[in-house]
């Protein structure tokens, strides 16, 4: 890809599957400034007057397009809080495909706050992909603290798939979202953590029409010396539905914490949390080692199948 280097052009592979430059929409960041951008007929990307980020609207009607807003950091010490906000007109049908990755091989720490808002229009439907990744043998810290603010109106749909890889030192990652009657909300969040790595997720959910709806689930590895902590609060303030899981893996001397929280402010309100940490299973590993799998292999195969 023309513009990038070996070690950013590795960082768009690994969060958005960059192997070149897409055709449609796409707003590419790279160490504290845009790239590249491009918009298309029905989507228009904005730069804020302030500098701070960019507005994204997506006309309504807008039908299997997508947009494609990686961020990469490769210079060690940059330190960036970026606003993008998403207007997503009515009857419109997107997916969007974001993440960052931080490569740093020095000793300053490298850190990206992304707070994203989203304005889910009526009957719109969205897909919404976010992958981190971090590399780099420097002593710095790669850090990402990504912030999802999401409302959503009549019979809207969102659904947020994030996935953290590898190689990021701390993250905070928040999700607060309100739906309005027949809004719908799911996430699947994958992650794992390793060394003395920590990861918090915080989700709070207020469903605030009638048949409201959401399912958010969790599925986490913690290894070594690494910590996580899961906490979710589900508030049904009408006739709704509302689910809320975290399963987590623990592995070493890691630690997980689990809160889920689910509140009933009416008696239609249907609502359930679980949360379930173990380790892995002897048999498992045993099963697997009989098919000619080393122990390391087959802890591997079973932690991969279990983030899919």
């Amino acid at each position: 890809m023309e513009k990038f280097d070996a070690i950013q052009e590795n960082l768009l592979e690994a969060v958005v599957g960059f192997h070149e430059i897409p055709t449609g929409a796409y707003n590419i960041r790279a160490n504290g400034a845009t790239a590249s951008r491009q918009s298309t007929e029905h989507i228009e990307i904005v730069p804020k007057e302030d500098g701070t980020g960019i507005d994204i609207w997506i006309k309504p009607g807008t039908k299997k397009e997508s947009l494609h807003m990686p961020v990469i950091l490769s210079q060690a010490g940059i330190k960036e809080v970026v606003y993008n906000d998403f207007h997503i007109g009515e009857d419109s049908d997107v997916t969007i495909i974001a993440g960052c990755g931080i490569h740093n091989g020095g000793d300053a720490s490298s850190q990206h706050d992304g707070i994203h808002r989203f304005y889910v229009g009526k009957n719109a439907k969205i897909k919404y992909v976010e992958k981190h990744y971090g590399s780099g043998d420097g002593k710095g810290e790669r850090i990402m603290n990504p912030q999802t603010i999401v409302e959503i109106e009549e019979n809207g749909y969102m659904e947020m798939d994030t996935a953290q890889i590898k190689g990021v030192d701390s993250t905070i990652r928040k999700t607060d979202a309100k739906l309005a009657a027949g809004a719908k909300l799911v996430v699947m969040e994958r992650l794992m953590t390793h060394g003395t790595q920590r990861a918090e997720s915080y989700f709070k959910v207020e469903m605030d029409g009638e048949d409201a709806g959401t399912n958010i689930v969790s599925r986490s590895v913690a290894k070594d010396e690494s910590y996580q902590l899961f906490a979710s609060n589900i508030e049904g303030n009408a006739k709704c539905s509302g689910h809320t899981e975290c399963d987590a893996i623990i592995i070493g001397n890691a630690k997980i914490s689990a809160i889920p929280e689910i509140t009933a402010n009416d008696s239609d309100a249907a609502l359930i949390h679980e949360a379930a940490i173990g380790k892995i299973a002897g048999e498992q590993i045993i099963k697997l080692m009989t098919l000619g799998l080393t122990e390391a292999e087959a802890e591997e195969q079973i932690i991969s199948g279990f983030l899919k």
